[in-house]
């Protein structure tokens, strides 16, 4: 449920607003709000809103070399680099004494510090190799595993702690599938040329940074990794197969994870994690019955290789100045076609904001993020929250009993907005200006030992799973909460001095869009409680199941790079949460007129500029190689997609530029899905 991270069209919908009382009636402001010189006039908005909206923008735009996209959400994203930028420097030149502040200063003069970094070469990993180089059998590699997870080395396991999905109140501890050092299994096993070329040149990539550390036969050791990885990625589940939250909770006690996976000591696994919780979920099962397997009847030397790809991997850009550039000459410019790496500083303020990202978003909110806002913004999300309670009973695909329980949710939505009611502690977590990979091992482990500390106590609700600084949001179905932090609400998404509809439809859809994810294919399967437990009657279901089918197809039609369609099954949830989100801003936005009519402004009506606001959004422009990694891994569509496929099914889209049987958007009524 969490949107797309910065500056690759984030996902499903962030923004979120300040725009008017919905019970007040709008007087007309100086301006709409609208980039009208990024409008493309020779186009007409009943054939494709996104080209008449974002035409000419896109004609005169380039991606900068260190981006690999660019957009309004990238605006905000340099924005809020530069707010905290500003707030670090003030930090190291105050000197200051307190512990976050310093942990704050010490972590981005160890990155800062290249000089440092070059002078230390390889001998922070070296204690990483030497337990590689100490493993004597395969049973050793499950100890190895269970260690690197704990700094955020990829793995065959992948371990978690979150809420129980049948047990909302209690922490449980997850299993799932990991092991890949591309993006999607679908990257090992296409036929596609570009996948094919891709994959090639990752196993290049691999030789080469392995030579670097003085492996011997580094072409031999990347085939080792390729082969051990192409496994993995046989025996993955799809990313649709994983929405499942159904199929994917199998919860099982130590015994029967035993018998499921008996290659693997689980016992020494879980010692070595320091981990006595005796019950686990399992996402995947019979992935991780092929990884015993895997485990058993690979080389011991290959599984090195392995090891040492994925720790040389993860420090990479930690690393001196040639390992770096390496590691970012494959993950940015081959993958994703970025042909410059990001100026220091930035992936700096980066690395901050990932390992105390709540002490440095506590100055950022200090800053730039006022009570008044956020109270305002509460305002703002019960509104939306309150038509969606009207419109619940109008829906032609809920029965009675479907909806008492639907209004039972939106009753008990949980509202984090702008930052966490109580600030994370990171007492006992020691940063050092002199040893930035020493700092990177100690955050990570400090991280997961917080989360492992997590099991046998009771679900904190109060947690956020993103900092303040972060340009983005998301839906949590296990607490049943929608959250937005500081950073979103922010210019140029929100802008006071415009018009109210603008602001409906750039944000107003927003909030719509994060409340809907709690009644989408996945969300709609969690109760008020946040349990996984079916409250719709079958006949509901089947109703609902019926209108999700169709936008699989309309949106499985898009075709973003020659040769990729979006998959429609993978992307089902976000489109929901973008035909709902705009359908009831919309809304909103009409009951906000009190049944006048809004003022023309720059031309249009209010209704066009609620529309247009909405495709002003998602101005975008991307590379293709990252636009192809998007569609194999994310599930939200592109923006230009987020338009044409949400607004086709507006019956006020229709209505507002008079589309007609002819224009290159119309659909027939009987064809438009609205799911509210």
């Amino acid at each position: 449920m969490h949107l797309r991270a910065p500056g690759i069209f984030l996902s499903s919908l962030l923004l979120l607003l300040i725009f008017a009382s919905s019970n007040a009636v709008p007087s007309a402001p100086a301006r709409s709000g609208l980039d009208l010189a990024g409008f493309d006039w020779n186009v007409r908005p009943a054939d494709d809103l996104n080209a008449f909206t974002n035409g000419r923008w896109l004609q005169k735009t380039s991606i900068p070399e260190d981006r690999a996209s660019v957009g309004a959400f990238d605006a905000l994203q340099q924005k809020s680099e530069q707010q905290l930028h500003t707030l670090i420097e003030r930090v190291i030149a105050s000197k200051a004494t307190d512990a976050d502040t310093r942990r704050i200063a010490a972590l981005y003069a160890s990155f800062m510090d290249e000089a440092r970094i070059a002078h230390m070469g390889l001998t922070p990993l070296a204690a990483s190799f030497s337990r590689i180089d100490k493993a004597r059998a395969n049973s050793d590699l499950v100890s190895l595993f269970a260690k690197f997870s704990e700094e955020n080395i990829v793995v065959p396991i992948g371990i978690s702690v979150h809420p129980d999905q049948k047990d909302a109140k209690a922490y449980v501890l997850d299993l799932s599938q990991s092991g890949l050092g591309l993006p999607d299994r679908d990257y090992y096993l296409s036929d596609d040329e570009t996948l094919t070329k891709i994959r090639s040149q990752y196993q290049d990539h691999i030789a080469r940074m392995l030579k670097k550390i003085g492996v011997q036969e580094a072409v031999q050791a990347a085939k080792d990794v390729m082969t051990i990885e192409t496994a993995i990625a046989q025996a993955q589940w799809t990313r649709v197969e994983n929405r499942d939250p159904v199929k994917t909770y199998n919860k099982m006690s130590r015994a029967e994870l035993h018998t499921l996976v008996p290659q693997v000591d689980w016992t020494a696994y879980f010692q070595s994690l320091e981990i006595s919780s005796q019950a686990v979920t399992v996402s995947q099962p019979t992935y991780l019955s092929s990884m015993g397997d895997l485990l058993a009847k690979t080389p011991l030397p290959m599984w090195k290789n392995y090891l040492r790809w994925h720790v040389l991997s993860a420090y990479a850009p930690y690393l001196p100045k040639a390992i770096d550039e390496e590691h970012f000459a494959f993950y940015g410019t081959v993958l994703e076609g970025t042909p410059v790496q990001k100026d220091r500083w930035r992936r700096g303020i980066a690395l901050v904001d990932q390992a105390v990202g709540e002490a440095l978003g506590r100055l950022y909110v200090e800053a730039y993020f006022p009570p008044a806002s956020r109270a305002r913004v509460e305002t703002l999300v019960h509104n939306l929250i309150a038509t969606y309670g009207l419109d619940v009973d109008t829906l032609d695909w809920m029965g009675p009993a479907t909806k008492q329980a639907a209004h039972a949710k939106l009753n008990g939505l949980l509202l984090k907005i702008g930052y966490p009611d109580q600030w994370r502690d990171y007492t006992g977590l020691e940063l050092k200006r002199n040893d930035l990979i020493g700092n990177v091992q100690r955050a990570t482990r400090f991280e997961s030992k917080r989360n492992f500390a997590k099991l046998g106590q009771p679900v904190d609700r109060r947690e956020w799973d993103m900092t303040p600084p972060t340009i983005n949001a998301y839906y949590n179905p296990s607490y049943n909460e929608i959250v937005f932090p500081a950073a979103i609400l922010q210019p140029p998404f929100f802008d006071p001095e415009a018009d109210d509809a603008v602001n409906y439809g750039a944000v107003g859809a927003v909030i719509g869009h994060e409340i809907s994810h709690g009644f989408d294919d996945e969300g709609s399967q969690f109760d008020a409680s946040g349990n996984l437990q079916n409250w719709w009657t079958e006949s509901d279901r089947t109703a609902f199941t019926h209108k999700a089918k169709r936008l699989v197809s309309e949106y499985s039609a898009f075709e973003p790079v020659p040769g990729f369609h979006l998959n429609g099954e993978l992307t089902l949830g976000e489109n929901i949460a973008d035909n709902s989100g705009l359908a009831i801003a919309y809304k909103a936005y009409l009951r906000s007129l009190n049944g006048n009519e809004g003022p023309v402004i720059d031309g249009f009506t209010g209704a066009q500029r609620f529309y247009l606001g909405f495709a002003q959004v998602w101005r975008e422009k991307a590379r293709d190689n990252v636009m192809i990694e998007l569609i194999k891994s994310d599930p939200h569509s592109m923006p230009q997609f987020r338009v044409l496929g949400t607004v086709r099914n507006q019956p006020g889209y229709f209505e507002a530029f008079d589309v007609k049987p002819g224009d290159k958007s119309y659909v027939l009524p009987e064809d438009r899905v609205q799911m509210w």
